[in-house]
């Protein structure tokens, strides 16, 4: 009897072991390589690992989110199941819609928890596409002590960052501080281009390029008059190389200690105030300026994680997409990175406030952030966005002037479209 009751529990042993085994899964991701992004994704996925039994494994990918995308559509081309989740850009759904894993039958309900903007730029053909990670808009960041050595306010208008901006650097150069620039931004030929332009031109009047009900609104003289604007910059009050900075190159510069204001994205913030820093303590962080039209615009960023439809292991894949976007995984990376969540929730959560009191100040920039024109344009954002940056740069490097820039932009975008509808 012994041997007996022995055997059945070596034997029921065995099996839950076997089954344990049977159920562990490899899961790729792909969470992004700007910042710290790598460091927080393996922080976080220990979290998974050691609650599932799972293994994760982290797929580098490239720093410009251009380029990011032409990797996964290329894995989407040759239908490759090598990254299982990944993340997803919020312009991106509605592109590669036809890639992704419908996560709804997963989510059970919990995405009406998240801010229900971005659900609804997740949700494509009534298909939650993906689960909104963490969300942002562009800010201004400037140096409070070169500001207060020169008694100057912080910038209400694009007019007056650019004065400011010229003043202190001509004075520091003066005294000796030759590497100091006025202001750096993303100027380089990508995404983060068409985000710059967008928030210049929205804030002077001039529309949002494409509107929400389809009408190509971006030959007129406000629009015209932003990128003349932004075209006085460099080699003026930002080097003349800011046309091959991403998000980067303007970080490195700024907190280097050389730029008296930069136009980035929060994850800057954190990252700023870090040990070894040079400008630990000297930072400040607000909205963007205002342009002849009289408000501040900031382009809606952020990202989502989603899971490849190619994925051999679509369960696993989606119990970890719901894992890191949970509010308790949300807060843990807000700590950890100073990314901004999208439960709602969180921003009235006390631990958050007392780690980013800031929070509470920015959430009406966050809320009334201006969308790129993705939603619209659907499939073909990727082609509007492109025809967006490479305008927007040949005025930047002299190559054209504003009004001829809108008016070639408003034809190519007109034969992106091809027809009266997107």
């Amino acid at each position: 009897m012994i041997y007996k009751k022995l055997w059945r529990a070596l034997a029921a042993f065995a099996m839950i072991h076997a089954a344990g085994t049977a159920r562990a899964a490899e899961i790729t991701v792909a969470c992004g390589s700007v910042g710290t992004d790598i460091e927080v994704c393996r922080k976080l996925m220990a979290d998974w690992t050691a609650k599932t039994g799972n293994k994760v494994r982290i797929f580098l990918t490239p720093n410009s989110s251009t380029d990011q995308l032409a990797l996964y559509r290329q894995q989407f081309g040759a239908r490759s199941g090598e990254v299982d989740v990944l993340m997803v850009d919020v312009v991106w759904p509605g592109i590669i819609k036809e890639h992704l894993l419908d996560l709804t039958p997963y989510a059970k309900g919990v995405q009406a928890q998240h801010f229900p903007a971005i659900i609804a730029n997740d949700t494509v053909g009534g298909k939650l596409l993906a689960l909104p990670w963490f969300t942002d808009a562009g800010l201004l960041f400037y140096r409070q002590d070169l500001l207060d050595k020169y008694h100057e306010k912080v910038p209400a208008t694009w007019a007056e960052l650019s004065a400011t901006a010229q003043r202190i650097q001509d004075a520091e150069r003066r005294a000796g501080n030759r590497d100091l620039v006025g202001f750096v931004f993303q100027g380089k030929a990508y995404e983060g281009l068409t985000c710059n332009a967008l928030e210049w031109i929205a804030a002077n009047g001039g529309g949002t390029v494409v509107e929400p009900d389809g009408r190509i609104s971006i030959n007129n003289p406000k629009a015209a008059q932003a990128l003349d604007m932004a075209a006085r910059w460099p080699g003026t009050i930002a080097p003349k190389n800011v046309t091959s900075f991403a998000e980067e190159e303007a970080r490195s510069v700024f907190q280097g200690g050389n730029a008296v204001f930069m136009r980035n994205w929060s994850y800057a913030w954190d990252l700023a105030q870090k040990d070894g820093s040079k400008i630990r303590g000297k930072v400040g962080m607000t909205a963007l300026p205002k342009g002849e039209g009289g408000r501040n615009a900031s382009t809606l960023g952020g990202w989502q994680l989603a899971v490849s439809k190619y994925s051999a292991h679509p369960a696993e894949a989606a119990d970890l997409v719901l894992f890191l976007t949970s509010k308790e995984m949300q807060r843990k990376r807000a700590l950890l990175a100073g990314s901004l969540p999208t439960w709602p929730a969180l921003y009235s959560d006390p631990q958050m406030l007392k780690a980013a009191p800031w929070l509470a100040r920015f959430s009406g920039v966050f809320e009334g952030a201006t969308a790129r024109p993705s939603t619209v344009t659907g499939a073909k954002y990727n082609a509007v966005s492109s025809a967006v940056w490479n305008a927007t740069q040949a005025t930047l490097s002299g190559r054209t002037k504003g009004a001829d820039a809108v008016r070639g932009l408003e034809k190519e975008l007109t034969k992106v479209r091809r027809g009266a509808a997107w």
